[in-house]
């Protein structure tokens, strides 16, 4: 049996899985053995999904598991429904990759540090905080100086009741 230290490195993060569980049933409690059990099976699929993406990877003679493996993998596995759901999580997750690594480039491109980006990113938020406050302190001047013309209407109206 292998050891604990082992053990652990080939679970999934205990925050990932709770927040799908939580996602996927919001109004159930889920027991911690149920847990413990979804884990399990999680980390005993992706180890049948990768060994069966091994082998197809190995008797087309490729070094490198493609994604065009896994999705052989599944079908062989006979999950067959979940493949035309599983590319489209695959192209998305590209797309993502795509614009990160374009996005990254545009920094990089631009000549500036990081540590002076962030600079000028925490010099913005405290101008636009300084913004918001002195906003505020205007409307609240304004609204006090409104009432207090209601007040003195109200006092004006009451003297003459009185006359």
């Amino acid at each position: 049996m292998a050891d604990k230290g082992e053990e652990d490195e080939l679970q999934l993060p205990r925050a990932a899985l709770n927040k799908m569980i939580k996602e996927l049933a919001p109004n159930i409690r889920v027991a911690n053995d149920a847990r413990e059990l979804i884990a399990q099976c999680c980390t005993e699929f992706i180890h049948l999904l990768a060994s069966e993406a091994n082998d197809i990877c190995a008797k087309q003679q490729k070094k490198t598991i493609n994604p065009e493996h896994v999705l052989k993998a599944l079908e062989s596995l006979g999950f067959s429904e979940y493949i035309d759901e599983a590319q489209a999580v695959f192209e998305e997750s590209k797309a993502t990759q795509a614009q990160r690594k374009r996005m990254a480039t545009k920094l990089a491109d631009l000549g500036i540090p990081e540590e002076e980006l962030l600079r000028k990113q925490q010099a913005l938020f405290a101008q636009a905080k300084e913004s918001l406050a002195k906003f505020e302190q205007q409307e609240w001047e304004r609204v006090q100086t409104v009432v207090s013309q209601q007040l003195t209407e109200t006092n004006n109206e009451d003297e003459d009741d009185y006359s």
